[in-house]
């Protein structure tokens, strides 16, 4: 009874939010489902957020007339005799009204209308339901909501204008564009949603409405639909149920802004010009409403032209077979100015796959890759890594006479202030920070590094004695980008203070400080004696360089160019990715290999953080480099043999053995090269499994499936 009385007063509440509006009986039981949800899940405070979202919402159809309109579509397709996988609804939204009723769903239309598109979903779902207003209806997925927005407000964020580049592309929300119209196509048909079923007849999944299709802005067919989808229960393929495919219009018009007409007054005879138009796509109510010649504002969402070039598109589609061919292939040809395709393909993986975790917005880097390479040809070695690091806007090469981290000092302008330096560790925020060869660095320099790549932040001290202050300052600042060095095995300084070491494929790193050794994500070795090095090639590559330097000395360097790479790291790096559960399981590899030395074991506990950061990372880095959206035990299984070698390196071989050259164990010459390496690492990743299923802590044998 009690339960019932609340209910009545949170109903009775919302007569405040729908005053002045004549409510419906339909409304007042649309009002009481959504409140028995708010009742039913008050225990998860982010789905108590959504759902607030969701009453939001369905008080703004309410008031709006939206939710009337909502309804009357939903008779239509009850009274159709047709049979729809998909139920597509228009929703049509002022801005200042829902951000007057309830500004932070507001703000989700205007900055995240995918987001705020799937709130409208669930209240229109709930409506259906609650009124059974359609009867064949079964999922929430089959319900298609599309925003459609009045105006936007009158802001400079809002308006992308045709004449600067580069164009935000990035931010995946509404912008407001203004143009004449230069041409147009004929109207064709798309997709706009689908239905498929599980192959395997004894799935669940078989029949019903459990996987469904629905276009969004900016997807292409192949993304609404293909033959490659698997059952997520069984793994089966799915079929598409062509019979409930949803068709609509589409057509593309081509606009281009108005300055474009000073071109052609003769105000710009003695300067040169160029103009683009911009594609615009209509579908459905909107195809046949603009005319050729005129001008018009419109409100879209703009998407990024796919970052990856065409012949990085056959490659990916002729290795699609294989989780491992075409990283491995881009590791080989990688960076082919600098060394022969072929040699370093160790150290160019890695690189590659650290450009890929970097971002250029603004958000807490967790997924840095610090990559510290071991040398004796310190001129090649800092050509790549400094050819590698140009690839990404925040690339910043650290000059020696420089300071790494923020310094203060006495403002020059004489006003007493305080000064603050940035330094090249805060400038290239989001990128990548190359600091040379560690031992040229002194040793505060050093120490202040390790702590910096321990806490992924720098603590700044102003003593208010020096500055003319009665009290000392601190200040912290985040460090949010990868760093690269290197160290010069064949110094003088190192073969004065040479150790020998115990431990098999330990390395000596004397030179530096231990702990800074291990403070680095990955410690790779390239050395004229390394299976990454041959040195023939080298040497030929190096006498043709100098006969011609721009020359294009393989046939690698002209299919895939720098641009090519430059695209591929660009359009990588702003995917979103999420770790498969099944592909933790691997995790626990690096438990079971590091308790198997007990002597290292206390060292481990105190870095045990930093390894498995960067075992994520180096495993969403290869999924990235794959241009998949899921990681995948084969991913897995790179990061930690990746990580296993610099492990080694650090303290010598553990029980889990790997080969220095276990990523590239052949020469990628052909096909039959590419396959032995795949046979190589599948026997790797069995060999891991098995490894997991012997040493590590509550583990269970596997089967080859899971």
């Amino acid at each position: 009874m009690e339960s019932k009385d609340n209910l009545v007063k949170l109903i009775s509440s919302s007569t405040m939010w729908v005053s002045g509006v004549k409510t419906t009986h339909e409304t007042w039981l649309l009002y009481l489902s959504v409140v028995n949800l708010l009742k039913a899940e008050t225990a998860n405070k982010e789905k108590m957020e959504n759902l607030r979202l969701k009453e939001a919402a369905l008080v703004y159809l309410d008031r709006s007339g939206g939710l009337q309109k909502f309804m009357d579509d939903c008779k239509y397709y009850s009274d159709s005799k047709q049979s729809y996988a998909v139920y597509r609804f228009n929703i049509l939204i002022n801005p200042c009204d829902i951000v007057e009723l309830d500004a932070e769903l507001g703000n989700h239309i205007l900055h995240h209308p995918l987001k705020a598109a799937q709130v409208f979903q669930s209240v229109c779902f709930v409506a259906v339901k609650t009124l059974s207003l359609i009867g064949q209806l079964q999922t929430e997925t089959q319900i298609n909501i599309v925003l459609k927005l009045t105006h936007l407000p009158l802001l400079p964020s809002y308006s992308l204008d045709l004449c600067e580049f580069p164009l935000n592309y990035a931010s995946q929300r509404f912008y407001m564009m203004q143009g004449i119209v230069i041409a147009m196509t004929t109207i064709t048909k798309y997709t706009q949603g689908a239905r498929f079923l599980c192959s395997d007849e004894v799935c669940p999944f078989s029949k019903g409405f459990q996987y469904i299709r629905v276009h969004v802005p900016g997807a292409t067919e192949s993304a609404t639909v293909r033959k490659d989808f698997l059952c997520s229960l069984c793994s089966s393929s799915l079929q598409e149920d062509r019979k409930f495919r949803v068709l609509g219009d589409k057509q593309i018009v081509e606009i281009i802004t108005t300055k474009m007409f000073h071109a052609f007054q003769g105000g710009s005879k003695n300067q040169p010009f160029r103009f683009q138009s911009l594609g615009i796509f209509l579908r459905d109510e909107l195809v046949n409403k603009m005319k050729i010649g005129n001008e018009y504002k419109i409100i879209g969402i703009p998407v990024s032209p796919s970052g990856v070039s065409d012949s990085f598109r056959r490659l990916l589609s002729l290795t699609s077979s294989s989780c491992w061919k075409f990283t491995g292939i881009l590791a080989n040809v990688f960076a082919s100015q600098i060394v022969p395709p072929g040699t370093y393909n160790l150290l160019k993986l890695c690189l590659l796959m650290s450009l890929v975790q970097t971002r250029d917005c603004n958000r807490e880097r967790e997924d840095c890759l610090d990559i510290l390479v071991l040398t004796s040809d310190t001129l090649l070695v800092d050509r790549l890594l400094n050819f590698s690091m140009n690839l990404v806007s925040r690339g910043i090469h650290h000059p020696v006479c420089t300071d790494i981290f923020p310094t203060v000092s006495r403002n020059k302008s004489g006003s007493g202030a305080v000064s603050i330096q940035a330094g090249s560790a805060l400038l290239a925020k989001g990128g990548i920070c190359f600091i040379g060869d560690l031992t040229s660095h002194k040793k505060d320099k050093l120490e202040q590094l390790q702590s910096a790549l321990e806490s992924r932040s720098v603590t700044l001290f102003i003593p208010g004695k020096k500055f003319g202050d009665d009290f000392d300052q601190q200040m912290s600042f985040p460090i949010q980008c990868s760093f690269w060095s290197f160290v010069d095995m064949d110094s003088s300084s190192r073969r004065n203070v040479q150790k020998t070491s115990t431990l098999i494929g330990q390395m000596d790193c004397s030179l530096i400080p231990a702990n800074l050794a291990e403070a680095f994500g990955l410690l790779i070795n390239c050395n004229e004696s390394s299976p990454c090095h041959p040195f023939l090639p080298t040497v030929q590559h190096t006498l043709k360089k100098a006969v011609d330097p721009e020359g294009l000395l393989y046939f690698a360097s002209k299919q895939f160019t720098t641009e090519d790479f430059e695209k591929i790291t660009g359009f990588c790096k702003e995917s979103e990715y999420g770790i498969q559960l099944g592909g933790r399981k691997n995790d626990s590899w690096l438990l079971s290999s590091e308790s198997q030395n007990k002597n290292r074991f206390y060292t481990w506990i105190k870095a045990v953080s930093i390894c498995i950061k960067t075992l994520v990372s180096l495993s969403e880095a290869h999924a990235r480099l794959n241009l998949r959206n899921k990681v995948l035990g084969e991913d897995v299984l790179i990061a930690a043999l990746l990580f296993e070698i610099s492990l080694t390196l650090k303290y010598g071989a553990t029980a889990f053995c790997v080969a220095p050259n276990a990523l590239f164990p052949f020469e990628l010459y052909s096909e039959e090269y590419l396959e032995q390496r795949d046979h190589y690492l599948s026997q790797c990743q069995q060999q891991l499994q098995q490894f997991i299923a012997t040493c590590g802590p509550g583990t269970a044998v596997f089967s080859s499936d899971e």
